[in-house]
């Protein structure tokens, strides 16, 4: 995964004199591996006497193995230091990882007792020492593949998942994984005499096995179970439920197969936030229909439910308000929607549109304003004498108007004085026609319209009245000849349909004229 280094986990780490140990990248290596269950010693720089130093130190192996050793003789030890350990297997050379007072807290995190089980520190590692434990560590590769060639040949139900030999070279440690029991003792015996050692089957879970393998996550980094994570903890789909997750296993299931650790690390903070979160057993019952809850947001307090029969729309309430439903069902009582709780309250009439407006209309009275569909312009109406009458008082009316008996018969009104129009026709009540204009008397005419008044535009919609057919056999009567000696005018053109079209403008040509002579020059002719 990177440089040789990395399963000492020594990358980056400097001694008392000040020099880098590991691939000599100054902690820089790009892979990121050499950091492999580092661990961030923040209380290095207290200046301890080391006769008070805590004597457990704890030592890294290859693959992220961390075992805690007794410092016995004192040792001047640094984080990266290459040490030789008693171990159950024999001496094995080890790296420094953590020391000092941190040591005892993690003893206490992981349920260590500081007893007679604890192994001791031999030394610190020679040249001969890591020379030696290097060339154990380049066997490993070499080792597992033909490890795997002859479990292939033994058709064992089994995966081999690494080699790890110790530094003197004597023996090996398979790590394989396997949901059945295996029968190896054949293989053991294969291995022994191919290899020359003696060989340790050691059985690990999938989880295990992915973090010694290594990898990126769906994330982007490095899988937990390989940088830092050394406790693997029951991971359950009931943690996937608690946070509204789709029950999917390819999304849910990590390299290992299994589901991913970071489904517990929020797990808690969903917990407490379901706290708060009513219970919805059933359905909730509305005078609108049964509603079906679709969506919960935890952390907003927000329930999407959807009506029966209209499942597409997804209405949000707040929890309080589901609360609020569920408590009213379960006393038997239905509210009208998810907005009104109270169905013996008094309905509220909700105001027409014309109420809504009465405020504009009153405005448009009082200052004069233009409403739409009146042709006389009120701001120019003024009194009887011809002068304007003024804005009226704020929050004054104008009252009712007294009413007005019939006109005498033969008497007019008289003309209106200039700048008074006439007040708007009140509106006709809806459903109300025009009455019917009666009939002209036969024989009378309409009479000429006076010079200049138009009948004006033809309403929107209207059409004039189709022409009455011509009897069939009768033809269009003959154009009446033009009398003798009379020319059509120039530029008129006959009209389609017999009639006389607008003549065209005559265009007058400009009259030639002679450009002055030059001097000494003959004058130029006229045309």
């Amino acid at each position: 995964m990177a440089c040789k280094s990395c399963s000492s986990g020594s990358c980056g780490s400097t001694s008392a004199s000040g020099e880098v140990k590991g691939c000599q990248s100054n902690g820089g290596c790009g892979t990121g591996g050499c950091n492999k269950m580092n661990v961030f010693d923040w209380l290095s720089d207290l200046d301890v006497p080391s006769f008070q130093r805590y004597h457990i130190v704890e030592v890294k192996f290859k693959g992220g193995r961390k075992e805690y050793f007794r410092n016995v003789d004192q040792l001047e030890l640094h984080t990266g230091d290459a040490v030789m350990v008693d171990s159950s297997s024999g001496t094995q050379l080890g790296t420094v990882s953590l020391q000092g007072e941190l040591v005892r807290l993690q003893l206490l995190k992981k349920n260590i007792k500081d007893d007679d089980k604890v192994k001791n520190i031999f030394r610190l590692a020679t040249e001969k020492d890591i020379e030696k434990h290097e060339q154990a560590m380049a066997r490993d590769l070499p080792t597992m593949y033909r490890g795997r060639q002859i479990i292939s040949d033994l058709k064992l139900n089994m995966k081999l998942s690494d080699v790890e030999f110790q530094s003197d070279g004597a023996k090996a440690i398979f790590y394989y994984s396997s949901e059945d029991r295996v029968d190896f003792r054949e293989l053991i015996k294969l291995l022994a005499t191919e290899f020359k050692i003696r060989v340790e089957m050691k059985q690990i879970s999938l989880r295990q096995e992915a973090g010694r393998l290594g990898g990126i996550g769906v994330c982007g980094r490095e899988l937990c179970c390989s940088t830092w994570l050394s406790d693997f903890k029951n991971v359950t789909t009931s943690a996937a439920r608690y946070q509204n997750l789709s029950l999917n296993p390819v999304k849910l299931s990590g390299q290992c197969g299994r589901l991913k650790c970071c489904l517990n690390y929020e797990l808690e903070t969903y917990m407490d936030a379901l706290k708060s979160i009513p219970t919805i057993e059933g359905r909730l019952k509305t005078k609108r229909g049964e509603a079906i809850l679709q969506k919960t947001d935890i952390f907003k307090r927000m329930m999407w439910f959807g009506i029966v029969g209209e499942e597409a729309i997804w209405i949000p309430v707040s929890c309080d308000r589901v609360a609020e439903i569920v408590d009213l069902n379960k006393k038997g009582i239905i509210p009208e929607s998810f907005e009104d709780l109270n169905p013996d309250a008094p309905a509220v009439e909700k105001p027409t549109v014309s109420e809504l407006n009465s405020d504009l209309e009153r405005m448009d009275k009082k200052y004069g304003g233009v409403k739409s569909g009146n042709r006389n312009n009120r701001n120019n109406r003024g009194n009887r004498d011809g002068g304007n009458r003024g804005p009226r008082p704020e929050g004054q009316d104008r009252g009712p108007r007294p009413e007005r008996g019939p006109r005498p018969e033969g008497q007019n009104r008289g003309p209106r004085p200039e700048g008074e129009n006439r007040p708007p026709r009140p509106p006709r009540p809806e459903g109300e026609n025009r009455p019917p204009r009666p009939p002209r008397p036969e024989g009378e005419n309409r009479g000429p319209r006076p010079e200049g008044q138009n009948r004006g535009p033809r309403p929107e919609g209207e059409n004039r009245p189709p022409r009455p057919p011509r009897p069939e056999g009768e033809n269009r009567p003959p154009r009446p000849p033009r009398p003798e000696g009379q020319v059509r005018p120039e530029g008129v053109t006959p009209a389609a349909d017999g009639g006389t079209a607008t003549p065209k403008p005559f265009k007058k040509k400009k009259k030639f004229k002679p450009r002055p002579p030059r001097d000494g020059a003959a004058p130029t002719p006229e045309a």
